[in-house]
């Protein structure tokens, strides 16, 4: 085992088994980034509707889902920091997550807008 697999480990072990599951769920968010997007991208984002009950991380997963057609690695650190808001910080999941759709939603905006206007 590695220096940093243990001291992740040992963090591990002192959360509480919520924070645990939020960081597991971060850590499928972060290994699944890499995943190549289908060659027949969608131009237009997917319907996907925000459930009543949603967890930050799974507000990623369907935005991500949502609009396919964006860089996974240009929404990467905007992505973390609105996660750090709410692990760390606190902040309401509802708060981040309504954050989070305005932030892929500008994303689009971007994605589409002429070459001239980006």
């Amino acid at each position: 085992m590695t220096q940093n697999e243990k001291k992740l480990l040992q963090q591990f072990r002192g959360l509480t088994e919520n924070q645990r599951e939020t960081l597991l769920d971060f850590a499928a968010f972060l290994a699944a980034r890499g995943e190549v997007a289908a060659a027949t991208e969608p131009v237009q984002p997917l319907p996907i509707e925000r459930p009543a009950q949603e967890s930050v991380v799974k507000a990623i997963k369907r935005l991500m889902a949502t609009y396919p057609m964006l860089e996974r690695n240009r929404l990467l650190h905007e992505t973390s920091n609105q996660m750090t808001r709410h692990v760390i910080h606190g902040v309401p999941a509802v708060a981040v997550i309504d954050d989070l759709e305005a932030l892929f939603r500008r994303h689009y905006e971007a994605h589409i807008a002429p070459p001239e206007e980006r």
